[in-house]
């Protein structure tokens, strides 16, 4: 489960009631929502919600870096709160279901210097693609 709400409070973030209730929604295991989902949630905790609101909250939360901000193909944005986690996804190619997964190995170590052209890596994200359990026995 993410820690979110706890970093936020360990790095004396503003609490609001509106900023609570964001973390809150984001708060778990394989959370992986999009704004409108954010949104739609925060809204059954605390009616008064704006949308505006929940999409400021997402960028801060990601400029902070307590929040990763996951796109995949052409779908909408994901906000994943397992920031200081390192993990890969596993998406569903027909309804976009994102895991998160922890493959051993070092994925950076396996470019080889010949395929860096010079970069100074510090990075990579890897994404799985494949087809959900729902999906294959619909």
């Amino acid at each position: 489960m993410s820690d979110l709400l706890e970093r936020l409070r360990g790095r004396g973030w503003r609490m609001t009631a509106q900023r609570r209730v964001v973390a809150e929604v984001l708060d778990g295991d394989h959370v992986h929502l999009t704004a409108d989902e954010v949104h739609a949630r925060a809204v059954a905790k605390l009616p008064e919600i704006s949308r505006a609101t929940v999409y400021n909250t997402l960028g801060e939360l990601v400029s902070l870096g307590e929040v990763l901000e996951v796109a995949t193909d052409k779908r909408a944005k994901r906000y994943d709160p397992n920031a200081h986690s390192p993990h890969h996804h596993l998406v569903c190619a027909q309804c976009g279901a994102i895991k998160d997964v922890h493959p051993g190995g070092n994925p950076l170590a396996d470019l080889p210097d010949s395929e860096r052209f010079g970069f100074t890596v510090s990075g990579v994200e890897v994404t799985y693609r494949g087809v959900c359990p729902n999906c294959a026995a619909a």
